[in-house]
């Protein structure tokens, strides 16, 4: 979970136990995506397989582990800043080792070393299987690295709420867009093997959990390199057919627009447990800004594929994320993006300011965009999203959905929150539940909801007498950093 200390939820793999040595504490702060995350709980795995303990407690860590991303800027700033704060802790706490792990380390590894010298040690995104020698004080091989992905037998430690989980399904990207560097230090596309997720996904589904979030740097491109024509919409087939004993959700996070085949819109219409919603980072919608991106294609192009999704899938939720101020972005293109999202009127939508990482292909081309040009930028898409959002939950209200209860507000114990399918977790918005009928909501359980009020981004309902019985769940728990 970014920007938080994570304890351990459900143990995945191989039995604990030290064979000789001491037991450590170990804790673990994990900043950026969900695909870190992963990554963490990866790392967790192998240590509690090992025998060690994990904390939440920073203060009672032996050994702290921070799980950096160097995305854009404000990640990079963030990784720091937490870096440092996470050092204090061998100064006033029981801290005598700080290990640094992700991708600030692929980027900065000599800068790291020379200028934190109160990081001890260091783990690239393909050197997760050294996390025990280093948390024991032993050499890790000196083996070429060779790309990383874990798989359906590596021990792995849930830092989610016990109801939902990310499976990663490939690793790595061979797109070429000019504005990311993530192909610099995730390296090559690569997909698991289709038994392996699958293997997985119902050990997960059997330990209690009642959604999977399937993730990968591109999952549309999954099973190419296998040889797999359409393996996305295979997978999820493969998926939706594992039986649970209560209502299960599978979907997918980004998607390339590209790679969106009809054969896996047709999968996602025809199978209830795979939740109407598609992921589609689409980045801008003028044709040059695009190509200077080396994404290709055009808001109109855009458009037709949108209208071809909603007639194949109706009721889809469509969740997208745009760039704005990137190098040569004209006061035409970005007039061209917003007519783009007025037309498109998505369910959700991101936007970011352009950062000019300087290993991006990006950083060379001129044209650069002034940073009070690129925030009004941004703050005028917003608005016009927003109005399309309350637009959205208006027509909502008197309606009733299936949803996900994520468990009391961290606002008031007066409400609770739930989530719809058109709501992934961590990245849109959730629903507020201000009342019940029958029993009183319990996480994880998945139940209908009647919604009663409509606000610009958020929507307020009452949850339906459960139709039967679900189980209980309780989330791992999780420190703020900084509090």
């Amino acid at each position: 979970m970014p920007g938080a200390m994570t304890s351990f939820g459900i143990l995945e793999g191989a039995p604990s136990g030290l064979s000789g040595g001491k037991q450590l504490k170990v804790g673990f702060v994990s900043l950026g995506c969900p695909k870190n995350l992963v990554d963490s709980e990866v790392m967790m795995g192998q240590l509690a397989a090992r025998g060690h303990e994990l904390t939440p407690h920073p203060d009672q860590a032996e050994v702290l582990v921070v799980n950096t991303c160097s995305f854009i800027d404000p990640a990079k700033k963030e990784s720091i800043d937490t870096i440092l704060e996470m050092a204090e802790y061998k100064k006033v706490g029981r801290a005598k080792k700080l290990i640094v792990a992700g991708c600030l380390v692929e980027r900065y590894r000599g800068d790291i070393r020379q200028e934190l010298p109160e990081v001890d040690a260091l783990v690239g995104t393909n050197e997760l299987d050294h996390i025990v020698a280093l948390c024991e004080g032993m050499e890790p091989p000196a083996d070429p690295l060779e790309p990383y992905l874990y798989h359906d037998l590596t021990p792995r430690v849930l830092a989610t709420p016990r109801h939902f989980a990310y499976i990663k399904i490939a690793e790595g990207c061979d797109h070429p867009c000019t504005f990311c560097v993530i192909p610099q230090y995730r390296g090559a596309f690569r997909s698991r093997r289709f038994e392996s997720v699958v293997s997985e996904a119902t050990r997960l589904f059997r330990q209690g959990v009642r959604e999977i979030n399937l993730i990968g740097q591109d999952t549309t491109c999954y099973g190419e390199d296998l040889g797999l024509k359409d393996g996305l919409a295979h997978l999820l087939e493969r998926l939706a057919q594992i039986e649970t004993p209560s209502e299960k959700w599978v979907r997918f996070l980004y998607a390339y627009p590209n790679r969106v085949t009809q054969k896996l819109l047709d999968t996602i219409a025809a199978h209830d447990s795979l939740v109407k919603y598609i992921d589609m980072p689409l980045q801008h919608a003028s044709a040059g800004v695009l190509k200077r991106m080396k994404r290709g294609a055009s808001g109109d192009i855009f458009l037709k594929l949108l209208e071809r999704i909603r007639r194949t899938i109706p009721g889809v939720a469509i969740r997208t994320s745009f760039i704005v101020g990137f190098p040569g972005e004209t006061a035409e293109d970005f007039e061209e993006l917003c007519q783009f999202v007025e037309a498109a009127r998505f369910d959700n939508m991101g936007v970011f300011t352009y950062s000019d990482e300087d290993t991006s292909a990006s950083y060379a081309l001129d044209g650069k965009v002034d940073g009070r040009t690129i925030q009004n930028r941004k703050r005028r898409l917003m608005a016009i999203q927003r109005k399309i959002a309350r637009a959205h939950n208006r027509a909502l209200v008197g309606k009733e959905l299936p949803v996900l209860v994520q468990g009391r507000s961290e606002e008031t114990d007066l409400l609770w929150e739930a989530r719809t399918p058109a709501q992934a977790p961590e990245i849109d918005g959730v629903v507020l539940v201000n009342d019940f009928e029958g029993e009183e909501p319990r996480q994880g359980e998945i139940r209908r909801l009647r919604i009663t009020e409509a606000h610009d981004y958020d929507v307020v309902g009452t949850l339906l007498a459960p139709t039967g019985m679900a189980p209980s769940y309780q989330a791992a728990p999780l420190i703020q950093i900084g509090v």
